[in-house]
C-alpha cells in the first residue's frame, strides 16, 4: 500500500519503504556521549539536539534510554583501583533534569565494571567486569601463564532505593579447562568441549588492568528476554558468545541448571573455531564490537548483529548478522565441527572503518545506522543510499525510534513531530477512545457502512494491521508507542487520528 496522497509531508519524511519504490527515511533519535565527557545528546533527523543532559562524573563507555525518559550510563568511578580501556566502575540513572536517581559502585583490587551495560524488561542493568582472582589461583586450574590475567564476569545489578545490589552473576572462572595437567582440575581434550574456555588460549594483548590483565577485553552485552540469554562478544578472542540467563548465580557456576540444562556454560560461540582447537574458519579476524540481537518485527529479527572491525583488512569494517542454528534452548552443532553458520548470512559494508569500538543497528525499515569510533554516525537504507549522517565519532552510539516509550515520555506524545492532519479532508473526525490506550479503542461517529478499510499503521509507517470494519480496534498485541490509524471512507475520504498506546 503506498502512503495516502492526502498525508502530510511531515509523515512521508519518516515513513518506510512501501510498495511503490518509496524510500525509507531516518525515523527517531540518536543517543550518545562521548567517552570521559560529562555530557549526553539525543539527535533528531536533522542532526538537531532535542536533549541534552549535562552531569557530573565522566561517561564511560555505554548508556541508555529507559522507557520512563531517565537515561542509564556507565560512569568512570574516582578512585578505581583497577584500570584498563573503558573502565568504569559505576552504574547511575539521571531524569530528564540532570539528578541522580540512583547509583551503584562496584569497584575495588578485585573487581571493576567495563565497556558496556544492557538495560532489561524489569529494568535491572546488566554489566561488564573484570575480577581479580590473582595469578596462584589461576595457575592451581592450569593455567601456565607468569602474568596475572583478570576473567570476566557478568552481573545483573538491581535498583535498591538510592543504591543497587548485585541478584545475579557468571563468572568465566566458573568455565575454564586445560589439556597441560593431569593434575589440576578440569583436564580435557579441548575440542571435545566447546561449552568452556581453554584457559591457556592463546589471545593477542591490549593491555589494560595490571599491566596486561584484560584478558578476554570483552566489549559489548545484550538480552534476549524471549530466550532468557545474553549474548557478549570479545575482542582478544575474536569472538561472540551466548549463555543462559535462566539459572540462579549457584547454577551459573556450573554446568547444569537453567532452560538450556547447561548451566553457565558457553551455548553458542562464534568466530573463531581455533578457539576450542577445531578446524574451520576465522570469520572475525581481529577485533568485534557491539554484538546484539535483531529486535522481533525487524528485517532478520533473531539474528546476532555485530561489528565486525577488520573483516576487510584493518580499517575495513562490516556490519554483520548470523542467524545462530537455535534448538529449544541450546544450539546445534555436530561433534568436532565448528559451530555454524560457515559465515555470516547478511553484511553491510561500513563506509568508513576502525580497527575497534563502533555500534551499529537494525532498524525496523531496514535501514542500518552504523555509528564508527572516531570517525562519524550514518544511516543506509536498504539499497545502501544514505538517509542520515553526523559529523561525530563516539566509541558507541544507540538508536530509537520515534515510537519507542523512553522518547515519548522523554519528549511528548508526537516526538518527531509528525502531522497526521489530512489536508483538505472535511466530514466527521474518527472519535477513537480512550485515548491514550491500555489497548482497545471504540469507533465513535461514523456508520460501520461508510467504512472500506482500516489500517493502522506504527510510527515508522510500517503497517501493522488491518482490521475488519468494526467498532472496536485491538492494539493490545503492539509495543507502547504512538500509532496512525487511517480510515478509507466509501465516498473516497481518508481520515486519520494518532493514538497512543501505554498498557
Amino acid at each position: 500500500m503506498r502512503p495516502s496522497p492526502l498525508l502530510s509531508r511531515s509523515l512521508l519524511l519518516c515513513s518506510v519503504a512501501l510498495a511503490g519504490g518509496s524510500t525509507a527515511q531516518f525515523d527517531g533519535y540518536v543517543l550518545y556521549g562521548n567517552l570521559n565527557s560529562t555530557t549526553a545528546r539525543l539527535l533528531d533527523e536533522n542532526g538537531t539536539i532535542a536533549k541534552q543532559w549535562n552531569m557530573s562524573g565522566s561517561n564511560a563507555y555505554a548508556m541508555a534510554l529507559k522507557d520512563n525518559g531517565n537515561l542509564v550510563r556507565s560512569v568512570v568511578n574516582n578512585g578505581n583501583q583497577l584500570n584498563g580501556a573503558a573502565v568504569a566502575g559505576k552504574v547511575q540513572e539521571v531524569d530528564p533534569s540532570n539528578n541522580v536517581v540512583w547509583e551503584f559502585v562496584y569497584s575495588t583490587s578485585t573487581y571493576v565494571t567495563h565497556h558496556d551495560l544492557c538495560l532489561m524488561p524489569n529494568g535491572n542493568v546488566l554489566l561488564i567486569a573484570w575480577y581479580n582472582p590473582g595469578n596462584a589461583a589461576l595457575q592451581a586450574l592450569g593455567y601456565t601463564g607468569n602474568q596475572n590475567k583478570y576473567p570476566t564476569r557478568i552481573i545483573e545489578v538491581q535498583q535498591n532505593g538510592t543504591g543497587g545490589q548485585v541478584v545475579w552473576e557468571w563468572n568465566m572462572l566458573d568455565h575454564f579447562i586445560q589439556d597441560v595437567d593431569p593434575n589440576k582440575p578440569n583436564y580435557v581434550v579441548i575440542s571435545d568441549h566447546p561449552e568452556r574456555m581453554d584457559i591457556n588460549v592463546p589471545v593477542s594483548s591490549l593491555g589494560g588492568p595490571g599491566g596486561g590483565g584484560d584478558w578476554f577485553h570483552v566489549n559489548g552485552i545484550d538480552y534476549n528476554p524471549d530466550l532468557d540469554q545474553i549474548a557478549f562478544s570479545s575482542r582478544l578472542l575474536s569472538e561472540i558468545f551466548i549463555i543462559d540467563h535462566s539459572t540462579t548465580t549457584a547454577e551459573a557456576a556450573t554446568s547444569s541448571g537453567g532452560n538450556s540444562g547447561m548451566g553457565g556454560d558457553f551455548l553458542y560461540r562464534w568466530g573463531n573455531p581455533d578457539n576450542y582447537d577445531t578446524p574451520g574458519t576465522q570469520v572475525i579476524p581481529a577485533a568485534v564490537h557491539d554484538v546484539r540481537w535483531i529486535k522481533p518485527g525487524r528485517p532478520n529479527a533473531g539474528y546476532l548483529q555485530f561489528v565486525n572491525n577488520s573483516a576487510l583488512g584493518n580499517t575495513g569494517t562490516t556490519i554483520d548478522a548470523i542467524d545462530p542454528p537455535l534448538n529449544g534452548y541450546t544450539y546445534t552443532r555436530t561433534p568436532g565441527q565448528a559451530f555454524t553458520p560457515s559465515t555470516y548470512d547478511w553484511r553491510h559494508v561500513a563506509l568508513t572503518g576502525n580497527s575497534g569500538q563502533s555500534a551499529s543497528d537494525r532498524m525496523p525499515d531496514g535501514n542500518t545506522f552504523v555509528a564508527i569510533s572516531n570517525g562519524y554516525m550514518y544511516e543506509v537504507d536498504t539499497n545502501g543510499n544514505v538517509v542520515w549522517q553526523y559529523a561525530d565519532g563516539p566509541q558507541k552510539a544507540f538508536r530509537y525510534t520515534c515510537d519507542d516509550a523512553g522518547i515519548i515520555a522523554l519528549l511528548g506524545a508526537d516526538p518527531c513531530g509528525l502531522n497526521t492532519g489530512v489536508e483538505g479532508s472535511t466530514g466527521t473526525a474518527i472519535g477513537l477512545s480512550p485515548n491514550p490506550t491500555t489497548g482497545s479503542l471504540v469507533l465513535g461517529g461514523l456508520s460501520l457502512s461508510s467504512i472500506r478499510a482500516i489500517t493502522v499503521m506504527d510510527a515508522s509507517g510500517r503497517i501493522v494491521s488491518r482490521p475488519a470494519p468494526q467498532r472496536t480496534i485491538d492494539l493490545g498485541t503492539h509495543q507502547n508507542g504512538w500509532y496512525l490509524v487511517e480510515l478509507e471512507l466509501t465516498d473516497g475520504r481518508h481520515l486519520f487520528e494518532r493514538v497512543v498506546l501505554n498498557r
